[in-house]
């Protein structure tokens, strides 16, 4: 029996820093130096094992080899997740809570989502003619925003939409980051943690009324595994784990007028939309551009993984982004092509943007449907509403930013409804 012993062991005290300055090609990068699909380091003072490929993700999802409680750090949890929520769930208690988010996003709430982002593109229409330029990304991100805070059943209005997406983003931006921009991204969780927690409490007292199938009165009349609602600050922080992941939408659309911008001679496909065309150009998307770099878990008891032994307690990171550019699963991995998902079977554990294994049972994010919707939307509104122009500008994102997005944030100028 191979040992852990014999797994290749990255040099180094800590290799933190390594990962703010490689981002998503820490893990990749390694693997490639070892020729191997895995490999040990040190992360934040903590031993971790890297793994990659298809058959590591099997084994990463399997809820009775590995758990997420204890696994987040407080820096993420104060920034990204909120503390002592749905990501750190295991079990019964993991698989309650998922329900009810599965129930929240379902099928008719995804169309209704997109239903609702189109129409505030529309009307966003007569703005952005008189604009000189829009930048793409703060605006899809303030109507994502307006529409799902709306949707969860917080009413909020166009002009208080740019604040709160303002706090989402630093949320999500701010989690992999130090000094400045991270104590930002922990002051805008406080805040919108406060908000919220106010609505819910006003809900409970009758002082505000919103509807029974609401996620808003769902997460906040939900009762947990001892049959007990959750404390109000734990609702608002559920309710935000809502809306933050469908606010970072934002960051696929952008990619995707990306890729439409650079693949200009899938235009024509997508307006004759033959094959779904639509869909497999945005799974393309969520393959090729940079989003979730790894995930984490602890190993929850002793096993043997292609011979090698994994104990437990073990910190183990799973490579999201080198799974999605794997060549052992992707043909020329580094090649924009929507074709390569048109006869493609559904596999739980080789496309993994946002997470992998059944949605209603592990941690893969149960928004993927949302995320195509709004991004399917989009496209069409680029394509079929307006004409408009991109000028020179900046659109390299930097594989050592974690998240990342285009840095000019996608401009686009000299708008005009088509007629």
């Amino acid at each position: 029996m191979r040992q852990n012993s014999n797994i290749p062991k990255e040099r180094g005290l800590d290799n933190t820093l390594n990962i703010l300055k490689e981002g998503y090609l820490f893990i990749p990068n390694r693997m490639n130096l070892f020729n191997s699909h895995i490999f040990k380091t040190r992360i934040m003072g903590q031993k971790a094992i890297c793994i990659t490929g298809k058959e590591a993700s099997k084994i990463f999802y399997n809820p009775d080899l590995f758990q997420r409680k204890g696994v987040a750090p407080k820096r993420i949890q104060k920034t990204l997740f909120g503390v002592n929520a749905i990501q750190g769930k295991d079990g019964l208690a993991h698989i309650k809570r998922k329900s009810l988010f599965m129930n929240i996003l379902s099928q008719k709430e995804e169309e209704k989502i997109g239903r609702l982002v189109k129409e505030e593109l529309i009307k966003s229409i007569d703005k952005w003619e008189h604009m000189g330029e829009v930048v793409l990304f703060r605006e899809i991100s303030e109507i994502i925003c307006y529409v799902v805070c709306n949707w969860v059943g917080i009413c909020i209005t166009r002009e208080e939409a740019k604040t709160r997406a303002n706090d989402f983003l630093r949320m999500i931006y701010s989690f992999a980051s130090v000094g400045p921009k991270y104590e930002k991204g922990k002051k805008a969780r406080k805040s919108t943690e406060r908000w919220i927690e106010n609505i819910v409490e006003d809900v409970r007292n009758n002082k505000i009324k919103v509807g029974e199938n609401s996620p808003l009165y769902k997460i906040t009349f939900y009762k947990d595994t001892d049959n007990k609602l959750l404390d109000s600050k734990m609702v608002a922080i559920e309710v935000i784990n809502t809306i933050r992941p469908i606010v970072a939408v934002s960051t696929y659309v952008v990619f995707a007028a990306l890729a439409l911008h650079t693949n200009p001679h899938c235009k024509e496909k997508l307006i004759k939309n033959e094959d779904n065309y639509y869909e497999i150009f945005v799974q393309e998307v969520r393959r090729f551009y940079p989003f979730t770099p790894f995930v984490v878990a602890k190993v929850k008891q002793n096993f043997l993984w292609n011979r090698y032994e994994f104990k437990k307690g073990d910190l183990v990171i799973l490579d999201v982004y080198g799974i999605n550019h794997d060549p052992q699963i992707w043909n020329e991995p580094e090649k924009f092509d929507p074709e390569r998902f048109k006869n493609k079977e559904q596999d739980l554990f080789d496309f993994i943007p946002q997470g992998g294994g059944n949605p209603a049972i592990t941690h893969r994010c149960p928004g993927e449907g949302v995320t195509i919707k709004i991004t399917e939307v989009v496209l069409d509104f680029l394509l079929n509403n307006i004409d408009y122009h991109v000028k020179e500008q900046d659109l390299s994102y930097p594989l050592d930013k974690i998240p990342t997005l285009p840095r000019s944030g996608f401009i686009m100028s000299n708008i005009k409804r088509k007629k």
